[in-house]
């Protein structure tokens, strides 16, 4: 019996080698054929989509409603739906070929206006703002079309990062204002630091009741293991060319010169962030709020970090009364490679965000 398990083991490892092997090839081909259609032009970085909400909140409502009828009820409402819908849709074409043959005869065509559109796009921000990438594909693509009628509405979520990082992505939102086009900021949970620096360009910024907003301040973090080294014999040698080239470090032995010189070139940043703060939202008392704090609720609108209370979701339902809601997003096209490692990192993501979630949820709860 042993043999045989000897033997069954060492024709699974076998053959467990072999499909291994097998499907290494197969990815390594698949990533070769796409690296050279990417060279030869015809591979694509990615594209835009767009979805209209107007038609998925109508759909949702009719799903609604037809579950709630009688199942005859249900059957003639649809049966009366099916036939609105093709007959809009045949007055649609009918419409399209009048206007297409008027146009090649020289008529002038009036086209009534249609309503006013609002772009939404959403940008959900790591230390890095990682996305700012998408976010500005997005913008360049509304900025195509968009006038001083339509808006467009940017769903943010960040606790901030990095400056550099922060600083671009906002920069990014900059350029919606500078064209006149209305932007409109929704905050559902938080808004902090560089995600504030976002939030701040709006022309008007909304926040969910709990939304925590603030965190005007900057933070600089590094250890050092000098002692650690000296303790152990070890020398750390770094050649720097100007004064200040390098303040604190890792490894060397910081001084007290550094340190100031380091606290100065972060109040400089602080002071830039306040200024481009109060700059955008000119009836912010900024040195009241620039003090690193947060809030959220009234807070948010007594010290105008805010103009109003509310949900993104209830802005939206809002909006497609009277305009055609855009969602907008850009998709990027990724290699099989890179859908492989995203899979393998959002599953060890999800396992533990999973496990953050539960020991957050026994530390702190409401009742």
């Amino acid at each position: 019996m042993a043999e045989f398990f000897y033997e069954y083991g060492l024709f699974f490892l076998k053959a467990l080698t072999f499909v291994i092997a097998v499907v290494a090839i197969i990815m390594a081909v698949v990533a070769a054929a796409m690296r050279s259609r990417d060279m030869d032009g015809g591979g694509s970085e990615g594209h835009i989509e767009i979805r209209k909400y107007n038609e998925r909140l109508e759909d949702m409502r009719e799903a609604l409603s037809f579950s709630l009828m009688e199942p005859f009820e249900r059957k003639l409402a649809e049966k009366e739906k099916k036939a609105a819908d093709k007959a809009e849709k045949k007055a649609a074409r009918k419409a399209a070929k009048k206007a297409s043959k008027q146009r090649g005869e020289g008529e002038t065509i009036l086209v009534e206006k249609g309503r006013s559109r609002l772009y939404v796009l959403d940008f959900d921000g790591d230390i890095r703002a990682t996305e700012v990438d998408k976010l500005r594909r997005e913008i360049t693509a509304v900025l195509t079309t968009a006038t001083s009628d339509d808006e467009v509405l940017v769903r943010l979520e960040s606790g901030g990062g990095m400056v550099t990082s922060y600083g671009l992505a906002a920069s990014q939102l900059d350029r919606i204002r500078d064209r006149k086009v209305p932007l409109t900021v929704c905050v559902d949970k938080v808004a902090a630091s560089g995600g504030y620096m976002m939030a701040c360009v709006a022309d008007k910024l909304v926040a969910a009741p709990f939304a925590v907003l603030g965190s005007i301040g900057v933070v600089a973090q590094i250890p050092n293991f000098h002692r650690l080294l000296k303790e152990h014999n070890i020398d750390f040698e770094m050649l720097t060319a100007g004064k200040y080239k390098r303040t604190l470090t890792l490894f060397g032995e910081n001084t007290d010169e550094g340190r100031q010189k380091f606290i100065e070139d972060i109040e400089r940043i602080h002071g830039q962030f306040k200024d481009y703060v109060s700059k955008r939202r000119p009836k912010l008392d900024i040195e009241q709020v620039a003090t690193g704090e947060i809030w959220s609720g009234q807070d948010t609108l007594d010290l105008h970090l805010a103009d109003k209370l509310s949900t993104s979701d209830q802005y939206l339902i809002d909006a497609c009364e009277e305009r055609d809601v855009l969602m907008v997003s850009f998709k990027a096209r990724k290699n099989l490679m890179e859908r492989f490692s995203m899979g393998v990192q959002n599953t060890v993501d999800g396992v533990l965000l999973k496990w953050f979630d539960r020991l957050m949820k026994s530390r702190f709860s409401i009742g």
